[in-house]
């Protein structure tokens, strides 16, 4: 009798680790280079220091259009991507057309990602047209970048049968453009992000700005595309502010996410934003009234309790 209860409490004590250990969620990102994998490390530590029964790791990945795919088949509980490409995967348009993702719900918009193209101060292009004849960093393969060049350049007369273009993720692109090997490249990041603040240290550079036409041209192809000014000294060099276009960046998981959980991360984001803040200074926006003005699709139910508790406006396409 002795040793079934000691059998017993063996097992009961080989058992506890199972029963107390925490469910890990995978935060799927983008490259080293940009501000998806701070922010996404950021939002970990959140996880991981106030949400109780719960750790987070953020992942490296191919940023948007791959991480979209990550949270359909389960991969990743959470991910980062960009509106556009958020809202194509939603209603099965664009990249997207014939592999709709009805089921994608947000927590939050977190802060507006900037077109940033980038080129060396000498190299003779000053304007979007100049691209024309030169070699292109447009981004990685399954990146939002990608689609946020794609539409800037078709919507002002340019394919990628003008130039030649390379689809370099960021910290590729920024060695590209160092070691003279591309003529330019686009980054769709919050600013300031690290690759380019690298290349500026080491090399003089040139912020190719849009004309008001041409960010009237992107936003009538692209309605998410907002006009935005990244500002002087933001680079070292970078003598004048440069006008560009800006898309929110939004943070997705599945309708099928437990909706406490969803609660908890939609609440700790917005309650423990200095800490984010000290990772990354993209945190800055990270607002519930940006978050409400700025998500093209359904939030979650979790989201959604912790958005009309704090007494925020939540348009109707917004509600699932």
């Amino acid at each position: 009798m002795r040793m079934l209860k000691y059998a017993i409490a063996a097992s009961l004590i080989a058992a506890a680790p199972a029963t107390m250990a925490q469910q890990q969620l995978s935060i799927a990102t983008g490259g080293t280079g940009g501000t998806y994998y701070p922010y996404g490390g950021g939002l970990a530590e959140l996880i991981n220091n106030h949400i109780e029964g719960y750790s987070a790791v953020a992942e490296v990945t191919g940023a948007s259009v791959e991480n979209m795919g990550l949270i359909y088949r389960g991969d990743s509980d959470i991910a980062l991507a960009l509106a556009d490409t958020v809202h194509q995967a939603y209603s099965g348009t664009g990249d997207f057309e014939g592999r709709q993702l009805p089921d994608t719900r947000a927590l939050a918009s977190i802060y507006p990602n900037a077109v940033q193209i980038v080129t060396l101060a000498d190299s003779g292009i000053e304007s979007l047209q100049d691209l024309k004849g030169k070699r292109v960093s447009v981004g990685a393969p399954g990146s939002g970048t990608e689609l946020n060049a794609r539409a800037l350049l078709e919507a002002n007369g340019i394919t990628y049968d003008d130039f030649t273009p390379q689809r370099l993720n960021f910290n590729e692109t920024a060695d590209a453009i160092r070691d003279g090997d591309i003529d330019a490249g686009f980054w769709s990041v919050g600013p300031p992000t690290s690759s380019i603040l690298n290349l500026a240290t080491t090399r003089d550079i040139r912020m190719i700005g849009l004309t008001d036409e041409e960010v009237a041209n992107a936003r009538e192809v692209e309605p998410v595309f907002a006009a935005y000014e990244l500002r002087a000294g933001l680079y070292e060099g970078m003598d004048e502010p440069a006008q560009t276009i800006s898309v929110p960046n939004v943070l997705v998981v599945d309708a099928s996410m437990d909706e406490e959980l969803a609660y908890q991360v939609t609440k700790v984001l917005f309650e423990q934003t200095d800490e984010l803040i000290a990772i990354h200074p993209a945190a800055n926006d990270t607002t519930v009234e940006f978050s409400v003005n700025s998500t093209p699709v359904p939030f979650h139910p979790g989201a959604l309790r912790y958005y009309e508790e704090v007494g925020a406006e939540v348009a109707d396409h917004q509600r699932p």
